[in-house]
């Protein structure tokens, strides 16, 4: 029969008994949700961990197109392609990373040449594929030869070879041939398929109806069926997340904060802007503390995103918010994932306002008993101003009197559940609903993560940085030869009476990790390259009080060398350290990496970071050819996908099933339009045409929900 899929290709109409091989039959109103038969113990269990518990998610479980494969020699970094090749060798190593399983490496070939391949948490690979069986693989090419595996079939076919237009992704027990036969049984039921987008939706992205869309799929027309079911999955995310927002705006009350200048005198955060700062704001700053005014002079809660380069001063714009709360008689808060961190908070905030009468006051797990039963008998009674802390802020006992203004830095260190009991803390009977929050990271995050993971929160970024600041220069280095410069150059630079940073990747020594350690290092170098300086240790194992010495013996200039570890990745601000060498830099993310270069350059002085690591390295190419973190965000994407990206922060993103960035940003931009003009025209999405939408977004509300909770 002739089915013509709208808005695919020319329109022309496709055979799908053909192209699919088996007649398609007329299904019952409950085959959707039927639970298809792959017979066999161990193709249901592979079925069950492909998630193809009903006829609705089996039809929804689309093939891999392999016309489309490319040979390993035409491959270009950082695409997705399918490849056809043969093992030559495959084996398993462990992973560092708690609760993961081995991860399993494998050298393919096709008639081009060989190709590095790696499959995550999926060690049976290694007897399931041993050397000679031959593979369809999709995935990424990542440079250097190497290939990221995201779905992989066995197949006895050439490049272009076989009657079979596609193959699916597979499991354990469950092969691609096992999954088309069944697929083949329940075509039919696709005409059934409920399509949730209004039609003038559909028309206006060119977008074909989901019946069409999955037989299309099927039959081998794979991107536009892709592209429309990537297309609902993110316009789903942003209803969810703008829905938040708009439902937390309109039933959540928040103190409002306006400025209190009445002409013959300045208000608080006025007169400290003008007469009290000891530096001159950037314009990024002057209108990110403009906007953040404005949103406490509101009587909705502020959520807002402050994203600021390393060393572009997020902190003035959290502490003008901070002043605003104290200058209408409230408190304020700032929470800091660390003691380091949150004592170095503590310290700049104490700097930046002198001559100010606000009492503030620090909290950590270290504070002495006596100082905090203190420190709460004068929040409690609104005494203090703003507190600033660790964790400790959310414990039970610690009660605010006005809670207005929460401060929560490099806010993804943070579960959902920690951030909301801060939140919490301003509902005592003399607060209100809700705090205004300002969320803050010193890490760029690219523009398709951000509307993904925090598309509920307005956002704004400081890209300009404070006059005066030397560009930092950044060196890759390997070997003896320039070990031995890269020494030279420190003690060239701490003869001139600067400082530096030796960080390194270990604490201790291991016999299974060949990195350098920080505690070894400190003794070496202490006793041979820097034995005419003085050297000092920090690492997060240390008690407390030896951390905060340390670091306020190099903040003073005490200590002309400081060796550490990836403690120091944030918050440190040390002028005079103008050095830095980093060890076994591969072994960091890029934006990790740009945080701890970013602890030098905040002087008059010239800086220099020095990196020991593969100079061939794509990352570290890209971290030593760029300072500016929000490029090397937009390079980090590219170079390691949304899925691992966020697998170290935000773990939740990664559970789309079609969509992929940043390739689908555009997607995802119309998405958040449509998402936008739908919920401004029907906020409850109570219209006819959108109830199907409304009953789409109870549905997957599992998916969403792990998501918000993940970013």
């Amino acid at each position: 029969m002739d089915y013509t899929p709208r808005g695919l290709g020319d329109g022309a109409p496709l055979d799908h008994q053909e192209l699919i091989g088996a007649p398609l039959r007329w299904p019952s109103e409950k085959a959707l949700a039927e639970r298809p038969s792959f017979g066999g113990r161990k193709a249901e269990e592979g079925a069950e961990h492909l998630g193809l518990v009903t006829v609705g998610a089996l039809l929804e479980h689309l093939p891999r197109d392999r016309r489309e494969a490319r040979t390993v020699a035409a491959l270009a970094a950082g695409e997705q392609a399918t490849v056809v090749v043969e093992v030559r060798s495959i084996s398993s190593r462990p992973v560092r990373r708690r609760g993961m399983r081995p991860l399993v490496e494998a050298l393919v070939f096709d008639a081009t040449g060989p190709l590095q391949v790696t499959f995550f948490n999926q060690p049976w690979l290694v007897k399931k594929y041993p050397p000679g069986t031959r593979l369809v693989l999709h995935g990424t090419y990542e440079a250097r030869n190497r290939f990221r595996v995201s779905s992989h079939a066995p197949t006895a076919d050439e490049i272009g070879a076989g009657d079979e237009v596609a193959h699916y992704p597979a499991a354990e027990g469950l092969s691609s041939t096992q999954i088309l036969a069944v697929v083949r049984e329940h075509l039919g039921a696709a005409r059934l398929a409920p399509d949730p987008l209004p039609g003038r939706l559909r028309a206006r992205h060119r977008l074909p109806d989901m019946p069409s869309a999955l037989l299309a799929g099927h039959a081998g027309q794979l991107e536009p069926a892709r592209q429309r079911l990537a297309f609902d999955e993110l316009l789903y995310v942003q209803l969810d997340l703008l829905r938040r927002r708009s439902r937390r705006a309109e039933e959540v009350k928040a103190p409002q904060l306006p400025a209190t200048d009445d002409g013959a005198q300045k208000g608080l955060v006025s007169e400290w802007i003008d007469q009290q700062l000891p530096f001159e704001l950037t314009g990024d700053q002057e209108r990110a503390v403009a906007v953040v005014l404005g949103d406490i002079a509101r009587g909705h809660p502020m959520q807002r995103l402050l994203m600021g380069e390393v060393g572009s001063g997020k902190t003035v714009v959290a502490l003008a918010a901070m002043l605003r709360a104290v200058e209408n008689g409230h408190q304020a808060a700032l929470m800091a994932p660390t003691e380091t961190l949150a004592n170095q908070h503590f310290a700049t905030l104490q700097e930046l306002m002198p001559g100010q009468a606000v009492p503030i006051a620090l909290l950590t797990g270290s504070t002495p008993a006596a100082r905090r039963r203190d420190l709460l008998g004068k929040l409690a009674s609104g005494q203090l101003g703003i507190l600033v802390g660790t964790h400790a802020l959310i414990e039970d006992d610690v009660l605010f009197d006005r809670l207005a203004v929460v401060v929560v830095d490099e806010q993804h260190r943070f579960g959902v559940r920690q951030r909301t009991a801060l939140d919490a803390k301003a509902a005592g009977p003399a607060g209100t609903a809700a705090p205004h929050v300002l969320h803050m990271t010193a890490t760029p995050i690219p523009r398709t993560l951000a509307l993904l993971g925090y598309g509920d929160l307005d956002v704004t970024e400081l890209r300009e940085l404070p006059k005066g600041r030397e560009p930092i220069a950044t060196h890759l280095a390997s070997g003896e030869r320039d070990r031995s410069r890269a020494y030279e150059r420190i003690r060239e630079e701490l003869r001139a009476g600067r400082q530096a940073y030796v960080v390194c990747p270990l604490v201790e020594e291991s016999d299974a990790l060949a990195a350098r350690a920080a505690t070894a290092e400190y003794e070496r170098l202490s006793a041979d390259e820097f034995e005419d300086f003085t050297v000092a240790l920090i690492h997060g194992q240390m008690p407390s009080a030896q951390k905060a010495e340390a670091m306020r013996s190099f903040k003073a200039g005490e200590v002309d060398v400081l060796v550490a570890t990836t403690v120091i990745e944030v918050g440190v601000d040390v002028p005079n350290a103008t050095v830095m060498l980093i060890e076994n830099a591969e072994r960091y993310g890029l934006s990790q990496l740009h945080q701890l270069r970013g602890r030098i350059g905040r002087g008059e002085h010239a800086s220099v970071c020095i990196c020991f690591g593969a100079k061939e390295s794509e990352r570290l190419t890209a971290f030593s050819t760029w300072n500016d973190g929000f490029k090397l965000a937009e390079v980090d994407l590219r170079i390691r996908g949304e899925g691992e990206l966020t697998g170290t922060r935000q773990s939740g993103m990664a559970a789309f099933r079609f969509a992929t960035m940043p390739e689908d940003g555009e997607l995802l931009e119309r998405a958040r339009l449509s998402a936008r003009e739908i919920l401004e025209l029907d906020p409850e999405l109570q219209m006819a045409e959108h109830v199907p939408l409304r009953e789409a977004l109870e549905r997957v509300r599992g998916s969403l929900l792990a998501i918000a909770i993940a970013a």
